[in-house]
């Protein structure tokens, strides 16, 4: 159970430092873009495709990781005024809901990668990249966070009365 826990936090904190990668390539792309744009004044191709898509995969692939910080936004007025084992089984009946609502995203998302990398959907661009590519990070993301909150539901409490938890 611990190896579970620990690796599943290994992996979410991999997810974050490749969504944080993603996301310093799409800034670096935009700059890019906008000094190839205005100042040299040529046309883009790819730019604008690939910041899309990169921001995207980074919002998915980090979920894990934010999960893992807490840091995702709540509400927090019931849970804090609840303590002991209220709190506790309302921390497990958000999770697993939670755990639920992913899993049909992964799946949804899951149906849809493959029905794209099957037949060979791509882009409708001039870049015409293969659209199991940038659609990849949607089932991949879903199924992380799926696992890390599964080991955020088997994670011992460190404080039975603390309740919310947001960062």
């Amino acid at each position: 159970m611990q190896s579970f826990i620990r690796a599943s936090d290994a992996v979410s904190r991999y997810c974050g430092a490749l969504s944080m990668m993603l996301l310093a390539a799409a800034v670096l792309v935009v700059s890019q873009m906008v000094f190839v744009r205005y100042v040299l004044g040529h046309s883009t191709v790819w730019q604008t495709e690939f910041v899309i898509y990169a921001t995207m995969a980074a919002t998915f692939i980090g979920a894990p990781y934010v999960l893992l910080l807490r840091g995702h936004v709540g509400v927090d007025l019931l849970p804090n005024l609840l303590y002991g084992a209220p709190a506790r089984a309302l921390k497990i009946i958000a999770a697993v809901v939670s755990l639920g609502f992913c899993a049909l995203i992964a799946y949804s998302a899951g149906h849809f990668w493959y029905e794209a990398f099957s037949r060979g959907w791509r882009t409708e661009t001039v870049w015409a990249i293969p659209l199991w590519i940038p659609l990849l990070p949607l089932p991949a993301g879903m199924i992380m966070t799926c696992i890390q909150y599964v080991a955020e539901l088997m994670k011992p409490e460190a404080q039975p009365a603390a309740a919310g938890g947001g960062a």
